[in-house]
Order: structure tokens, then sequence, then C-alpha cells
């Protein structure tokens, strides 16, 4: 799969928005992939999530256990790690860290491939390797539905990405003036008030 075809899967879902949004690392951009929208559908979950699987599986081999960041990237983590036959384990934020909870454990050695689903930093693939490394598993690569970076997000890791594109992103003091004249929507739930 391509990566304008992982782009029809989120246009037929009408996942790809454009607009004036505020991604969950703060910056803001003219572009939002509501990934959700695309999870919602089992099918195009598994064709995508298919083909994630044979690319990780080409680039780094078989692991041992899936590990994705909860919330978002625990469905393409599930199916991903369906696809290659192995357990999908998450963690998820504890006291305002990512942490292994509910009886999941990893063992010492274990190669472990962490799955998110858009990335635009890597901020939570630098976050989720912590609580694998603090239990011994060996992280063989980070991977992603997609890299919304063009290759430029700085995951620690190797990546690897279903589909790579280069939409722009802008740290909230250098907003262009277009960009800054049309409202901005935060769609993601990393910063929602309780």
């Amino acid at each position: 799969m391509n990566t304008e075809q992982v782009l029809d899967e989120f246009r037929g879902a009408g996942a790809l928005r454009e607009g004036h949004f505020i991604l969950a690392s703060g910056r803001h951009s003219p572009m939002f992939l509501q990934k959700n929208l695309v999870f919602q559908f089992p099918e195009r979950t598994a064709r995508l999530c298919k083909a994630l699987a044979e690319k990780i599986e080409a680039a780094v081999g078989k692991p041992d256990v899936i590990v994705s960041p909860a919330v978002g990237a625990i469905i393409p983590g599930y199916e991903t790690a369906r696809w290659l036959g192995v357990p999908a384990l998450y963690v998820e934020r504890e006291d305002g860290a990512f942490r292994l909870r509910r009886a999941f454990k990893i063992e010492k050695g274990a190669k472990v491939v962490v799955i998110e689903d858009v990335i635009t930093t890597g901020g939570s693939f630098r976050e989720a390797v912590q609580p694998i490394a603090e239990a011994g598993g060996e992280v063989l690569c980070c991977a992603c539905i997609v890299d919304r970076s063009g290759g430029k997000a700085d995951v620690g890791f190797p990546l690897v990405a279903l589909a790579t594109v280069d939409v722009p992103s802008y740290a909230p003091d250098e907003i262009p003036p277009e960009l800054a004249a049309i409202p901005a929507e935060e769609p993601g739930s990393k910063r929602l008030k309780a």
C-alpha cells in the first residue's frame, strides 16, 4: 500500500480534513487526519494494519509484542498485532507518564514494536518507549499509519511509516496570517478538560 492509497482510506472515511487545527503536540496545521473516522470501519482498519504489519516484518522481522500508547493507537496496535500473530499491549498515562498497567508485562529481551496512528513530532513514541525499556524490552522500531512530518519526526528509533506526507505545522507563535485568520479547532483528545 502506498501513501496515496493510505490517504484514499482517510478520504473515503471523511477523515482528511482541511482548515485550522491545533494538534496534540500543540502545533497548528492546515490539515488534520481524523483517524477515528477511519478506525470505525473494520475493513479499512484491516487493510491499513495488514499493510503496516507486512512493512514492519520486511523492515525488522517479526516482533514478540506490539505496544501502543493509549488511547488513540490502541485500535491500530491491536489490529497490526493480529496480522503479525503477536500480543497487543498498550501503555497509558498515570501521573502524567506512560506506564504498563492492567497486569501487562513485557518479558526481558522481548522484541517490541511501538505502534502509533498518526505522528507529527514523535513525542508519544519517545514517551512510550520508557516503560518498555524499564521492563527490559528491546524496541526494534516505531511504526505508524501516517507520518505527517515528511520523515523529519525524531522518534529515537527506526521509523516504519505506511504513509509519509509533509504537512506543515507551526508553533503557536509562528502561525502564518492566512491560517491565523481561520478559527482554530482542537479535534484531538490529548488536552480535553474533565
